[in-house]
């Protein structure tokens, strides 16, 4: 078993690095972070706080580490789950509720009751709606064999639209809604213990604010909500996802440091939009500080800052890029037709695209191979080159985003010649 809070110190001083951490592997592993306050190592992590009336949990975890969860908290409490406080509706955080419900029929207990933000309703609904995409998101974000996703959802018993406060057993809880990188988020101020569960808004990594495939996050509101956190002065921070952050100098740090961030990835990207500038500039000009990334929780392991200016750029103007010919474009194939045969054919920008990952230019070697496979999906060394170019990719990026899709590139053109 892992000592989570040593663990979490040398983290946070990087004596060790993130990547040292499996999320999977080290499921289970629990720390009372006071007396009666329990946090419980998963993907996503769960927090539970022992009252007279019973258990609250921050959480329950993901629908295949949820069993694993419950089973570490059993050993610390035997307690029933009295009332259970989703941060938001991603599958990974919200799926463990099955579990104490049953525990409750079986011991004659007062089934326990779930809370949470408002918009999560309208969430569940659209993950029933979209199941296929979402099962397909997950299979390419995160390299699975197969596609992937729940089909029910446990809605919760009572939701709040701002504020809500909360006593279970004498213990007071203060759930507060801010948009972040969901619009149903809810973080969760515990006074009695100066403890904060931040769920997804601190996840050990630069925010997850920019996700390509996933619906739209909101960059600067997210920077104000951690300021509202630095403000209530939370001596324990218990993250989403990661280690809990002990101190109140080191939460302060981190969260002013996760704020700063996104106020400036918000703050030059919506000057550029002032000036006129077209996403590609943007994209190309605004620049995260080194700084702040160097900082062994704001690491871009999992999402980029290219990807949030990319989303700040969607919220506040829209699908379109500012290229006239993206508004109403031609047939992605048809336009890959044509630049193969001015350049003599889709295997020409194939051997090119080859010639330039050799160069190190990657980016402008994925267009190539790209544009080569579109315009003769039925050959193989065109897709030989393809998977090449895009294994390249993979190996030279640092986020779960960017590996995942470029993984998924590869193995098309892989699966395309027969491999």
């Amino acid at each position: 078993m892992m000592d989570v809070l040593d663990v979490a110190d040398r983290l946070f001083t990087g004596e060790l690095e993130r990547h040292s951490m499996n999320p999977f592997q080290d499921a289970g592993d629990l720390a009372e972070i006071t007396p009666g306050a329990a946090f419980i190592v998963a993907f996503a992590n769960a927090c539970a706080f022992e009252t007279d009336a019973g258990l609250v949990m921050v959480d329950t975890s993901s629908f295949f580490h949820a069993p694993i969860v419950r089973d570490s908290l059993r050993r610390w409490s035997a307690s029933r789950l009295d009332t259970a406080v989703y941060t938001h509706g991603h599958v990974d955080h919200c799926m463990g509720v099955g579990l104490y419900e049953e525990e409750a029929e079986a011991a004659n207990w007062i089934a326990p009751r779930v809370i949470a933000h408002e918009a999560i309703t309208a969430r569940f609904d659209r993950y029933r709606d979209t199941w296929g995409y979402n099962a397909i998101i997950n299979q390419r974000q995160f390299r699975l064999p197969s596609p992937i996703f729940p089909e029910e959802f446990r809605y919760p018993d009572e939701t709040f639209r701002e504020e809500l406060d909360v006593s279970v057993g004498g213990k007071s809880f203060s759930l507060h809604h801010d948009r972040g990188e969901t619009d149903d988020a809810t973080w969760v101020w515990v006074p009695e213990d100066k403890i904060l569960c931040a769920g997804d808004m601190f996840i050990w990594a630069s925010p997850n604010c920019g996700n390509p495939q996933k619906a739209q996050r909101y960059a600067i509101e997210w920077a104000r909500a951690m300021r509202k956190m630095i403000a209530l002065e939370p001596e324990v921070m218990l993250p989403g996802h990661g280690l809990p952050i002990v101190g109140a100098d080191r939460v302060r740090t981190a969260l002013d440091d996760s704020a700063t961030l996104l106020e400036h990835l918000h703050n030059e990207t919506i000057a550029m939009m002032n000036e006129g500038a077209r996403l590609d500039d943007i994209v190309n000009t605004v620049r995260a500080p080194e700084h702040l990334l160097d900082k062994p929780y704001l690491r871009p392991v999992y999402d980029e800052p290219e990807f949030i200016v990319r989303g700040i750029w969607r919220l506040f103007g829209g699908w379109w890029d500012g290229d006239p010919s993206h508004l109403k474009p031609a047939p992605a194939a048809s336009l890959a037709q044509e630049i193969a045969a001015l350049a003599g054919g889709a295997e020409v920008l194939a051997a090119r695209a080859i010639e330039l990952a050799d160069q190190g230019d990657l980016r402008l070697a994925g267009h190539l191979a790209e544009l080569a496979s579109q315009a003769a999906p039925d050959k193989p060394k065109v897709h030989a080159a393809r998977a090449d170019v895009f294994e390249r990719r993979v190996a030279a990026e640092r986020s779960t985003m960017s590996k995942g899709v470029f993984g998924w590139a590869a193995t098309e053109s892989k699966e395309a010649t027969g491999e």
